[in-house]
């Protein structure tokens, strides 16, 4: 009885913070991987992937509780996120700002934690970030390519791991992480975006899928090969054995396969855009298991 009533009432807040669904924890951790054993001093030491892994998790926790309490009232409007606990009454709003300020209090004291030499850069990294998370979900109100903001969010999964490890940003394989992780985050999460896209038209709002139009598919191409491209520099820069570049081609390969799978018969179903971003996490781990053993 007492645990039935304990998930009863945690239910709602593991679903605000997305911890049901761990696939979009591990695609904003898999970057940060990337930049950690791309530093050129030594491999990561165990205490700083560990303070990374619960920094990516208070962060895209704040991150996630942040756009519910924005969308709240579009939620109930969308068949994929009526059930959302804010927008469902499951949770009050109350307790939604309390789990926002906690999420990012551990934050914060996770990056106090960080590496002396690298914890100052990380905290301005951080505190640059900051306002874009908020800014976010408000977006797709205002701007016509809402993704290109999370993909700058995005892009400091990278930055902050690295400055943490090295102290500095002066690496061309950092840029070339960095814009990896920009490209192919704007590409999946325009994939994602074609999930609501007709509810976001009736409603009004704004998507790079909406508009994109008929040149989606295309760009999602792009964006991934610009990916594929900038770890293949960074490899290259890195001096990464030849057990990498199997595993870089394969996923390239695949990646690209996957985009046309999307488009094929112009079938948008849920199904096979929630299987394409499962996919890309597959993709990313094993391009990290690359770097590792590289």
């Amino acid at each position: 009885m007492f645990f039935q009533e304990l998930k009863t009432y945690l239910q709602p807040i593991f679903s605000i913070l997305r911890w049901n669904k761990p696939t979009g924890r591990l695609i904003l951790l898999i970057p940060a991987g990337w930049s950690l054993w791309l530093t050129p001093d030594n491999s990561p030491n165990f205490y700083l992937i560990i303070k990374i892994l619960f920094g990516g998790l208070f962060v895209s926790g704040f991150g996630c509780v942040a756009n519910d309490i924005w969308d709240k009232d579009i939620d109930k409007k969308v068949l994929r996120t009526k059930n959302r606990p804010l927008a469902a009454n499951k949770l009050k709003t109350k307790y939604a700002y309390l789990i926002l300020f906690l999420f990012l209090l551990g934050s914060f004291l996770i990056t106090l934690s960080l590496p002396e030499n690298g914890r100052f850069l990380s905290i301005i990294l951080s505190l640059v970030a900051l306002p874009l998370i908020l800014i976010y979900p408000s977006a797709k109100r205002w701007f016509k390519f809402p993704q290109a903001i999370l993909s700058i969010c995005w892009g400091f999964s990278v930055l902050i791991p690295w400055a943490a490890h090295e102290g500095n940003l002066n690496s061309p394989v950092l840029f070339f992480c960095w814009l990896g992780t920009v490209f192919w985050t704007f590409g999946f999460d325009t994939v994602y975006a074609l999930a609501d896209i007709e509810y976001d038209k009736k409603i009004g709002i704004n998507s790079s899928a909406i508009n994109l139009g008929s040149h989606t598919k295309t760009t999602i191409q792009i964006c991934y090969l610009i990916a594929s491209g900038s770890l293949a520099i960074c490899s290259i820069l890195s001096q990464l054995g030849i057990i990498f570049w199997p595993i870089w081609f394969i996923t390239s390969i695949l990646m690209q396969k996957d985009v046309r799978k999307i488009f094929k018969n112009e079938d948008l179903s849920l199904n096979k855009i929630s299987s394409h971003f499962k996919n890309q996490v597959i993709y990313g781990t094993l391009i990290l298991i690359g770097i590792i053993i590289g």
